[in-house]
């Protein structure tokens, strides 16, 4: 039978290694390129329900295919764990920003993320993705309502774990 101050010992080390293992867990994830976008002013829900998506900033009036004929390529990829829009997406969104001035419409920005990550991680990275999407097409003088909503890992493009996977997986729609 175990003393009480081998007991003691025993829980003491059980708590310092999965206090560590926890630290670790949440530092492995914590480092991100951002675009520096200001995301204090939205509204996060399904902190508890991570299956669920998230949704902020927009209104979801209407119809969000209604409108302005766009371009047809609706996807912006990125880099891995980057929020940083790449050179080919911006082009891509400036098509997008002429369409959406020259006929407004609502739109819904959906970020992804691929597999690799805590599903918490995945979820705040397809928000940052789709908010510096949002950002952009602020920037080019878009009025339309934009939802921005984060699907995180849960809808995958490409149901493989693979680098090509990988690289579908990390983008953001509009629709």
């Amino acid at each position: 039978m175990l003393s009480t101050i081998n007991l003691v010992k025993i829980i003491k080390t059980t708590s310092i290694i999965l206090a560590a293992a926890l630290f670790l867990t949440a530092c492995s994830s914590s480092s991100t390129k951002d675009t520096g976008t200001n995301t204090a002013n939205t509204a996060t829900t399904a902190s508890n329900n991570l299956a669920a998506p998230v949704v902020t900033a927009g209104s979801n009036t209407g119809n969000v295919n209604e409108g302005a004929v766009a371009p047809k390529a609706n996807t912006f990829y990125f880099d891995f764990d980057s929020s940083v829009l790449r050179a080919d997406s911006r082009a891509l969104l400036d098509s997008h920003a002429v369409a959406l001035n020259a006929k407004p419409r609502a739109v819904r920005l959906e970020g992804h993320a691929d597999e690799r990550g805590t599903r918490e991680y995945n979820i705040a990275l397809g928000e940052r993705r789709a908010q510096a999407v949002r950002a952009y097409l602020l920037s080019r003088g878009v009025t339309s309502s934009m939802e921005v909503i984060s699907y995180g890992e849960e809808k995958p493009a490409v149901n493989e774990s693979n680098d090509y996977a990988h690289q579908q997986n990390r983008r953001v729609q509009i629709k």
